[in-house]
């Protein structure tokens, strides 16, 4: 994969981005232009998570809230895959002598980690090459848009190793974005979906290149960063909100939602835009 601020715009620095006074440890992390880059970095193990990974990223996503010089997510690997789960060795041997409390823990731990991506305001991209699975296809699942090659291998493997599917929202998420019949065969069976699979079945939204695609990732991210910031979070939390709600009650939720978007600057000066035959300048207020 080739270095992913490369496709950046000119003139545009990259930068750490500090949390709580450090610098990112378990992943690289750099924003340009207003998208954060989170790259799991680990490619000599194909990028697997650990006890540590799992809390700074859950912490990195809760933080983004409150950073107002993001406006949108990239999430990758380094080298040719993005992820293979938790590390055998790191995780999956300790959990094996863990109490039923410290399972617990620990299960409520990766869940804190989507539960963050979710709530996180800024739109998430997925850029998906090679290995993507376990833990790290949930990573994947968790993002809001997702971008991935014909080489991508994604597997949700919980039951390969006797776990259950029900892991991270597994079941409460697949199944809404490629179905239930789909997401019930891959929950239980463990397979492999490759990359025309996962694009053909809606998981991935897009097929590209290994080569272009970190750059047509960061060609999305930087087009929705562009955007109204206030309503692309608004349309982030109806999305997911409205999965517990009927028809009217979304309805009723997405009248109080639209109004209050109707409130914001970036509105008003869209509509001052489309009038004069404009391109709208969004500023996130």
């Amino acid at each position: 994969m080739t270095q992913h601020l490369s496709a950046a715009p000119p003139n545009v620095p990259a930068k750490n981005l500090v949390l709580k006074g450090h610098e990112a440890r378990h992943f690289k992390l750099e924003v340009a232009d207003a998208t954060a880059i989170v790259t799991l970095n680990r490619p000599e193990r194909k990028n697997p998570l650990t006890f540590e990974s799992y809390a700074e990223l859950r912490d990195l996503f809760r933080s983004f809230s409150n950073a107002a010089d993001v406006k949108a997510v990239i999430i990758t690997g380094a080298g040719d895959n993005f992820c293979s789960g938790g590390d055998v060795h790191e995780i999956i041997g300790p959990l094996t002598k863990l109490d039923k409390a410290g399972l617990l823990a620990f299960t409520q731990l990766t869940g804190d980690l989507v539960k963050a991506m979710r709530a996180c305001p800024q739109p998430i991209v997925a850029a998906i090459d090679g290995v993507c699975v376990g833990a790290g296809a949930i990573l994947a699942l968790a993002s809001d848009i997702r971008l991935g090659t014909a080489r991508c291998k994604v597997a949700f493997l919980f039951t390969r190793v006797g776990l259950a599917g029900c892991d991270m929202g597994a079941c409460a998420m697949l199944p809404r974005v490629i179905g239930q019949g789909r997401a019930s065969e891959l929950l239980f069976t463990g397979r492999s979906m490759l990359g025309e699979e996962a694009e053909r079945w809606g998981f991935l939204n897009r097929l590209c290149t290994s080569e272009t695609l970190m750059p047509e990732a960061i060609a999305l991210a930087g087009e929705l960063a562009s955007g109204p910031t206030f309503a692309h979070a608004m349309t982030k939390k109806m999305l997911h909100e409205e999965w517990n709600m009927g028809v009217d009650q979304a309805i009723d939720a997405e009248a109080e939602a639209q109004a209050a978007c109707m409130t914001t600057n970036d509105f008003h000066r869209a509509y001052h835009a489309f009038v004069n035959k404009q391109k709208p300048e969004f500023k996130g207020d």
